[in-house]
């Protein structure tokens, strides 16, 4: 039966002066106990009798039994380290968020398989809530004389936790998120709702960062992007409301302004609105847009960043962005811009010894090769197309700046353009390998020089 024991100011006795017996000693000091240590040879039976829990944590067999025995026949809760039949407690894998603590146990039966779990719950729960805890405690006697009922009460818990409070602690500004609180208790429902806006990553789901992950549990409704994997998308919160508001080249897309008004409207709402962006939501993806819309219309928003494509990708295709022996620096450059905007400075990009990442650049790959040439940079130097990088179906192509053209054209979307002599890297350092898909294409590579 699972139970929290209040054992501050409480003694516990600890048999055993190794490295495990260090561990529990530190576990029980955090709570606050009385701890009592003694040696394996110093050990009386008589120590058990003034102690509320016992822990054997020594390594012979027949003292550990002997310890059990005595702790059991006096009442008293004992805990022989790796010896499930010897307990009558197992000390359970545990999350501390205090004082939120989640507690995971197999009843001694598979601790390993605790420990993965309480992983993956580390991962769920933001630092932030023991914070929201202690404030939630320090209200719950406010409330009670304003909110009568229990339904009440509850109703208004779930609405701070999951709306603007939740997201105000998390960034550490207390004085807002205790207005919030004053708000929703004199006008409930009045707070409204909020904007995250939340860099997915290149495609690999497991390179979702872990506050990306936190607020996809919090969602109401998430707003899309093509470039979102499927994987990713497992990680929205079951119940929340997805669509989809991407753009792709020559296919019907949800033009910008209906996009920034969709958002507005589901925040002014109340809801928690995430915008889900591929790679960097700040870098080529147009978030800045989005947030101006956001302010304009008086919607509180946050930025969660993502891991963007030039950085990830090329990691997953083993090309190094610098390295001290053929780059000193590295240019993002996106291949797609508005038709009005200044031309590139193609002097400037066409300096040796830097990389180029260039995004969205496979349509004008012919015209970014002769310009780069035209300029000055090498027609020998180094390129790569990585299509679809991160993904299952990565593919690679190598070759020369004189022949982008024909490694670029129909390379699967979407596609990253990598020019630099660190291109050379790529097959010494290329690591991410899998499987050829049903689709065909495979984690291969094509080479053209």
């Amino acid at each position: 039966m699972p139970l929290f024991a209040a054992i501050k100011e409480k003694p516990v006795l600890v048999v055993g002066t190794g490295e495990i017996a260090d561990r529990k000693i530190a576990f029980l000091q955090r709570a606050g106990a009385q701890v009592q240590v003694v040696a394996e040879a110093d050990f009386d039976e008589s120590q058990i009798d003034s102690v509320v829990l016992v822990i054997a944590a020594t390594e012979d067999r027949e003292l550990n039994q002997r310890i059990s025995d005595a702790a059991q026949a006096r009442y008293r809760l004992v805990n022989v380290v790796d010896d499930q039949p010897l307990c009558s407690f197992i000390f359970p894998s545990i999350v501390d968020r205090s004082p939120l603590l989640v507690a995971i146990s197999s009843g001694g039966t598979a601790p390993v398989l605790a420990r993965v779990l309480r992983e993956k719950i580390e991962a769920l729960l933001p630092t932030s809530l023991g914070r929201m805890a202690e404030k939630a405690s320090y209200w719950r006697s406010h409330l009670k004389t304003r909110l009568t009922s229990v339904t009440e009460r509850r109703r208004f818990w779930e609405r701070v936790f999951r709306g603007r409070f939740a997201s105000l602690m998390h960034a550490g500004n207390e004085t807002a998120a205790q207005k919030i609180l004053e708000d929703e208790l004199d006008n409930p429902g009045s707070t409204g709702g909020e904007i995250i806006l939340v860099g997915a990553g290149p495609g690999d789901a497991g390179l979702l960062t872990l506050r990306g992950l936190q607020v996809l549990q919090d969602a109401d409704v998430v707003f899309y992007d093509h470039l979102v994997t499927d994987g990713v998308r497992e990680l929205i919160r079951r119940d929340a409301e997805q669509i989809c508001v991407g753009k792709r080249a020559g296919e019907h897309s949800v033009p910008q302004h209906d996009t920034n008004q969709m958002l507005v409207d589901a925040a002014k709402a109340g809801k928690t609105v995430v915008r889900l962006k591929g790679g960097d939501p700040f870098i080529f993806g147009r978030g800045g847009e989005e947030l101006q819309a956001a302010a304009e219309a008086g919607i509180p928003f946050q930025v969660v960043p993502g891991i963007t494509a030039a950085s990830a990708v090329t990691a997953y295709a083993g090309i190094p962005l610098t390295h001290r022996d053929y780059a000193q620096s590295v240019t993002f450059v996106t291949g797609h811009y508005k038709a009005d905007s200044t031309p590139f400075d193609w002097s400037h990009l066409a300096q040796s010894r830097q990389t180029l990442a260039i995004y969205m650049g496979t349509m004008k790959a012919a015209d970014i090769s002769e310009q780069l040439i035209q300029h000055g940079r090498e027609a020998t130097t180094p390129v790569a197309v990585i299509s679809r990088g991160t993904r299952v179906d990565q593919h690679v192509a190598t070759g020369t700046l004189e022949h982008l053209a024909t490694l670029a054209k129909d390379a699967p979307m979407p596609a990253l353009i990598v020019v630099g002599e660190v291109v050379q890297l790529h097959s010494t350092l290329a690591w991410f390998q899998h499987t050829t898909d049903t689709e065909g294409f495979g984690s291969s590579v094509v080479n053209l020089a």
